[in-house]
């Protein structure tokens, strides 16, 4: 255990409150309608709501697969695709935007989606309180905030406390998918996953892999890659 984290939690313990750096800003924004509407209908099927208790995957969806979570599923328009082409599989998506959790229901119910369960709240605590060990099939971070300026790196959600976390998630053979359109986060990622012990780099020409057919192309980087924009995927697999 780092330093710092034994000294946050000595400090929650004592009942001392310290501001933890947070990863995300939440900017609320406005509701649509539809995105209201779908927050009502669909929550009480597809809704999942932040306790402390470790969820039951079979429990949850009626059925034991492997369990893909998404942090950060923005409007959750690609999320949904990937449920939709794999319903093999089952998927959690985590988002703090509500906004973005109404599209993302309304998309799912729009086509039909079963296997999709989401949260909205920090990912961070969802992963420590809601998910067992041990238990995931694949992680997806999917242009999570760059906290571009130097002096806002420490925000990045991917730092080694973080992925230490998410490593006791993930079964032996499990993967970290990250993609990011920043190269020098992408540099960080890379950097951070290194130091990991435990983890092996899917990528076998250099550090980063080709987009997978499995990530759907977004608007916003089909347009970013007509200017020129680089992406860059990086997958690493949970050996020990």
């Amino acid at each position: 255990m780092q330093k710092d984290q034994k000294t946050l939690e000595q400090a929650k313990a004592e009942g001392k409150y310290i501001r933890e750096i947070k990863s995300f800003v939440k900017r609320e924004g406005r509701l649509t309608k539809g995105q209201a509407s779908a927050l009502e209908k669909y929550w009480p099927t597809m809704g999942l709501t932040h306790n402390d208790q470790q969820l039951n995957f079979a429990d949850v969806f009626g059925r034991t697969s492997d369990v893909v979570l998404e942090i950060g599923f923005g409007m959750g328009k690609s999320l949904v695709e990937m449920a939709k082409n794999a319903p093999e599989k089952d998927f959690i998506g985590i988002e703090v935007h509500r906004p973005g959790v109404g599209a993302c229901l309304s998309e799912a119910a729009e086509h039909d989606v079963k296997n999709l369960r989401v949260y909205e709240h920090d990912a961070v605590e969802v992963l420590r309180d809601n998910i067992p060990n041990n238990s995931l099939a694949t992680v997806q971070l999917f242009f999570p905030d760059p906290w571009h300026k130097k002096r806002h790196h420490k925000r990045r959600i991917v730092q080694t406390e973080f992925v230490s976390k998410l490593q006791e998630k993930l079964k032996i053979g499990g993967v970290f998918h990250m993609a990011t359109d920043w190269e020098n986060y992408a540099e960080h990622m890379i950097e951070v996953m290194n130091q990991m012990e435990g983890f092996e780099n899917l990528a076998t020409d250099g550090d980063y892999m080709p987009r997978p057919d499995h990530r759907p192309l977004t608007k916003f980087e089909n347009r970013g890659q007509k200017l020129g924009h680089g992406v860059w995927d990086i997958m690493f697999k949970r050996v020990k």
